[in-house]
């Protein structure tokens, strides 16, 4: 394993630092969001830019390339001999900033060949750290004007059977097909509970035992769930293709639209 623990102190730092940029947008009376909408019609705000720009020069420091949503996206020819790479959302969840409903988040993943192997989400709004690497899964409350990972107090968090059963889905985009999962999953499970979360704080909540599975039938894309993907798997979760739940996702695909996929 060629990870280094520097990689994980560097992608927290930046995270956290993004993070508290994007309060002083979300939290100012004043501030002019921006908001435009992309190409396929998905919303871009200031926070959007402006995490990116913070975490940019973090990432771009340590010599290893970065692929990020609001960065330039490189051609596959050039990105395909890419054996790690550096893959950002720095604002997953813009519909829900957007919402002021608090579920957003910073994600940095490392990936290295087609696996995620660190994964750094940080929620701005509560503070709240998680964190996946070869050594575990972790969670943290992290306190105001601390960016260093050795002075944040992380617990070990579990992937586990939950009672009763329970299934995340998405806040803002649950399609029919999910809709039909969930409903054979009910009668397994006469007890199920739904709950619904934005951003990749679904996969967080398998990862540390309060969901059971999180089902996703309708696209989203490579920085979406790179780092919460790393997270899963030192959690002890999979996240894999659906419908056949076998073979998981991969990472610096030629399309970067990921496919059809179930946490659990």
């Amino acid at each position: 394993m060629s990870l280094d623990k520097s990689h994980l102190i560097i992608a927290t730092e930046a995270a956290i630092r993004a993070g508290e940029a994007i309060m002083e947008i979300y939290t100012s009376p004043t501030a002019n969001w921006e908001v435009e909408k992309k190409a396929d019609n998905s919303p871009l705000t200031l926070a959007d830019r402006r995490s990116h720009s913070i975490i940019a020069p973090y990432l771009e420091a340590t010599g290893i390339p970065v692929l990020s949503e609001e960065g330039q996206h490189l051609p596959y020819d050039e990105r395909r001999s890419w054996d790690r790479l550096w893959i950002v959302d720095p604002l997953d969840g813009t519909k829900e900033f957007i919402k002021r409903n608090g579920e957003f988040t910073v994600n940095i993943a490392l990936a290295e060949n087609g696996t995620p192997t660190l994964g750094v989400i940080f929620v701005p709004v509560s503070r709240v750290l998680y964190i996946g690497s070869p050594e575990g899964a972790f969670k943290a409350i992290v306190p105001e004007g601390c960016y260093d990972l050795e002075n944040i107090e992380l617990t070990s968090i579990h992937k586990g059977a939950v009672t009763p059963f329970t299934v995340v889905a998405s806040r803002s985009h649950l399609s029919p097909e999910t809709e039909e999962f969930i409903e054979r999953l009910r009668l397994e499970h006469p007890d199920l509970v739904m709950v619904s979360a934005g951003s990749s704080l679904k996969l967080c909540l398998v990862a540390e035992g309060k969901a059971d599975v999180y089902p996703r039938f309708a696209p989203t894309m490579e920085w979406d769930t790179a780092a919460g993907h790393a997270i899963c798997l030192a959690a002890g979760a999979t996240v894999t293709k659906a419908p056949e739940d076998i073979e998981p996702l991969g990472y610096n695909k030629e399309n970067l639209l990921n496919p059809w996929f179930i946490v659990r």
